[in-house]
């Protein structure tokens, strides 16, 4: 891995008058220690900088046949965990060949290597950091509050653009109700996050095994305050501190799945999902790609294992229950156009400008089928210049902020970002379909609140007919230089900017 390399992630950290959404920074995990070792994995595997991650699958639903134990362990591999009802065994060797070895064994239906930095992980840098909110800014926020609001409310414009307000009037949701945050971790000692927050549900998958350690879910010091952050968006506690989250009433959960040095990889992404299917978790929202490869091409036999695990786990996940939320990304790619160039991935090792067919090449888990792909939009209710966007691709859209040049909000709102919670009990802004899907996610709760019994089939069908029906911005020239920046199409109803609509949690309460 090349420390100086950028690792993009779903968050943008948007500062006041940028105009232009391509120079905008991407924030990374930043600790600069290295990830702890697998329980289970020899200690020369997980010591020897030679080693690296791979997953194995076989048929579900029977556990691994002997034979293939046999020839992962002829292969020179270490098996991790197995993850037996979807036929996912998580594997470490040091051996240059293993993948192409074992893919040999009868039995075998994909596999292939999870990184291409060896095990463990090398350290990195800071890549950035949310706008942190000052004591004075928090003190004029809480002046200017409304009589029933939270204090830092007035500065969410983004609940009445989903008028989550007015949804708040009828339901804040139910604590019978989990939203698991699959992320960088939850800092649950926060004073808006604590009253909702279920121990029970969160858990350390980094390794790829369960860790269920008290406090093993919340992020380090020096690692990245994302999953905080979305769990304010979802969650926060109307309790008269800070903000106010989208379904202050329903319980939010931590899964953390990314390493100290900011990386999602498959095994710890198909754990997430494994661990959320088990303990009866309502939605996950999912702000990130599973790295190293921003898209996985199906004919490349490791990038084909990748897709094909952690698409298991988030059908298996489903089917117990859980309807899956992911973020659609902020290049501004068109995910539905013929080719798209990649110029990022590998993220942990030689990147290089490859040219991927999206419909071939997916961003997982946003484009495995079932899950809820969400667009951004800004505090003008337009796409978000650095959303990704497609017909046929995104299914809902919700605000995930822009650049306060570009798309300002109605006062007493200041900042066209998005207030979140951050760890040690601060508030922050930032960007980001990593910001737009966790509203979703919340919706999607209180839906669930209100129609317990539904399956995740129907509460998505519900999301999708309460979504307000947006048309197309045309033209869209969201920095009004007089070049179109993205083409938008379909009808209003269900379009590429903007999918079914924008969320309603009003409806999602009412209906």
């Amino acid at each position: 891995m090349t420390a100086s390399q950028p690792r993009r992630r779903r968050a943008l950290v948007v500062p006041a008058g940028m105009a232009m959404a391509t120079a905008l920074a991407f924030l990374p995990n930043t600790a600069a220690t290295a990830a702890p070792a697998a329980q289970g994995a020899s200690a020369s595997a997980s010591a020897d900088a030679a080693s690296l991650s791979y997953v194995v699958n076989v048929r579900g639903g029977h556990g691994a046949p002997a034979s293939v134990k046999k020839a992962i362990a002829k292969a020179g591999g270490t098996i991790v965990t197995s993850y037996e009802k979807i036929g996912v065994i998580v594997v470490h060797s040091s051996n240059a060949d293993f993948a192409k070895t074992v893919r040999k064994a009868p039995g075998v239906q994909s596999a292939g290597a999870t990184r291409n930095a060896p095990l463990p992980s090398a350290a990195t840098t800071d890549m950035g950091s949310p706008k942190v909110l000052s004591a004075a800014e928090v003190a004029e926020a809480t002046a200017e509050a409304a009589a029933g609001q939270d204090p830092l409310q007035n500065l969410q414009w983004d609940l009445p653009a989903i008028k989550a307000d007015k949804a708040h009037e009828k339901s804040l949701g139910s604590p019978k109700v989990t939203v698991a945050v699959i992320d960088t971790g939850v800092d649950d000692t926060h004073p808006d996050i604590a009253p909702n927050f279920d121990r029970a549900a969160s858990v350390n998958c980094v390794a790829g095994k369960p860790d269920t350690s008290e406090g093993a879910w919340r992020p380090g010091a020096a690692e990245s305050p994302h999953g905080t952050h979305v769990a304010g968006e979802i969650a926060a506690a109307k309790n008269g501190i800070g903000m106010t989250g989208v379904a202050p009433g329903v319980k939010v959960s931590g899964i953390k799945v990314s390493n100290p040095d900011g990386y999602f990889y498959t095994e710890a992404v198909v754990c997430g999902f494994m661990w959320a299917a088990e303990h009866g978790v309502d939605v996950t929202n999912n702000s990130y790609y599973t790295d190293p490869w921003y898209f996985n091409c199906k004919n490349d036999p490791d990038q084909k294992a990748l897709v094909e695990a952690v698409g298991r786990a988030t059908k298996y996940a489903e089917r117990k229950g859980a309807v899956n939320v992911a973020a659609a990304g902020n290049e501004n790619y068109d995910l539905a156009a013929d080719e798209i160039t990649d110029p990022s991935s590998p993220n942990d090792g030689t990147t290089s400008d490859r040219v991927i067919d999206p419909s071939e090449c997916l961003d997982i888990p946003t484009q495995l089928p079932g899950v809820v792909t969400v667009a951004s939009t800004g505090a003008k209710g337009l796409k978000s210049s650095f959303s990704n966007y497609g017909r046929g691709i995104i299914d809902i859209a919700a605000p995930g902020g822009d650049s306060t040049a570009l798309q300002t909000p109605a006062p007493p709102a200041t900042s066209g970002l998005i207030l979140g919670t951050l760890p040690g009990g601060g508030y922050g802004y930032m960007a980001g379909t990593s910001m737009a899907s966790p509203h979703v996610a919340g919706v999607a709760a209180l839906i669930k609140s209100k129609h317990p019994y539904a399956p995740p089939a129907l509460v998505k069908a519900l999301l999708y007919a309460q979504a307000d029906a947006t048309a197309c911005t045309k033209p869209y020239d969201i920095d009004n230089d007089g070049k179109v920046d993205a083409v938008c199409e379909g009808p209003k109803n269900y379009n590429g900017f903007y999918g079914w609509g924008m969320a309603d949690a009003l409806d999602a309460v009412t209906r």
